[in-house]
């Protein structure tokens, strides 16, 4: 018997009715929630070609676009392998036998994971020219601010990750005379790595959203251009660059998925592994849901 065929039950003809008709009901739900919408940007002369004009002039991508999309790509990568290195050296020293290296690795990871992102790149703006002199610190506060926070997120998901790996792996390993440095890398993080692969990914496209927070520091990113930039050489093109931006942010992160989800199915088709996937920061374990709504009043059960 199937595991799809266990855990649900074919609905019959009144549960097929009933599904179609909420179907329908949903259907016409958010077709009359966008005719409101259009309505009311109608009103607003939110549809008028002068203001949607720009988005199709080759000049505007060139100069304000494309320089805003480089911008936010370029944080982006560079915080992410940053991210990654910070995650993957404190996540193992967590893990580490000694105390004197797992205490203070520890309290690196949460007090960085406890600080708010946006706070602690205001503080790296404001102090990197006390410390280094003068300058165009815009840059640098993005992105050790982004490596800080989801590094320290990331170091949780590979302990989790090492930690998800059945005992008994590590226990065969020491049994064939292993030492725990190639227990470590042979054994446990080739397993540890595909079980991570979604929670890292999931982390990632936190992190390239993030990068929207260097507005706040006027880092010329791609919410900077379409927020400050056009809206003030195009004369009321705020809205219509709003839906640009938005669409290139969800493109981004639609591709990220994507490309993570194949490099996971890659990997489990060419490495058999006894660990489970690590869920996202802040997602439910495997088989629990949420019974009464969000809030005080919900109750996990088990599936």
């Amino acid at each position: 018997m199937s595991t799809s065929s266990v855990l649900f039950d074919t609905p019959g003809p009144r549960a097929r009715l009933r599904n179609h008709g909420l179907t329908l009901l949903t259907l016409v739900a958010v077709a009359a929630a966008a005719y409101v919408v259009y309505v009311k940007f109608d009103e607003k002369n939110q549809w008028e070609w002068k203001i949607w004009e720009p988005f199709v002039q080759a000049s505007t991508w060139t100069d304000y676009i494309i320089p805003g999309l480089v911008g936010t790509l370029k944080a982006a990568s560079l915080a992410a392998v940053l991210a990654l290195l910070f995650g993957a050296i404190f996540g193992l020293a967590r893990l580490s036998d000694h105390k004197w290296i797992r205490i203070p690795a520890g309290l690196v990871v949460e007090v960085f994971r406890a600080i708010p992102l946006l706070l602690l790149i205001f503080f790296i703006f404001y102090l990197a020219p006390s410390v280094m002199g003068g300058g165009d610190y815009a840059f640098v506060a993005v992105v050790v601010g982004l490596m800080l926070y989801n590094g320290s997120v990331l170091a949780e998901v590979v302990r989790a990750g090492v930690l998800s790996v059945p005992r008994g792996q590590s226990e065969a390993a020491y049994a064939i005379g292993l030492r725990k440095g190639g227990v470590m890398r042979l054994v446990l993080l080739p397993q540890a790595v595909t079980a991570m692969m979604p929670a890292i990914v999931s982390q990632l496209v936190v992190l390239l959203k993030d990068t929207a927070l260097g507005y706040i520091i006027a880092y010329v990113d791609l919410l900077n251009m379409g927020f400050k930039i056009i809206p003030a050489r195009f004369f009321g093109s705020l809205i219509p660059a709003a839906i640009v931006i938005g669409i290139i942010y969800i493109s981004l992160n639609m591709a990220l998925s994507a490309l993570a989800t194949w490099l996971e199915k890659r990997s489990r088709r060419s490495r058999k592994t006894a660990a489970p996937p690590v869920a996202p920061p802040g997602a439910l374990p495997a088989g629990v849901t949420l019974k009464g709504g969000p809030g005080a009043g919900a109750v996990a059960t088990m599936e």
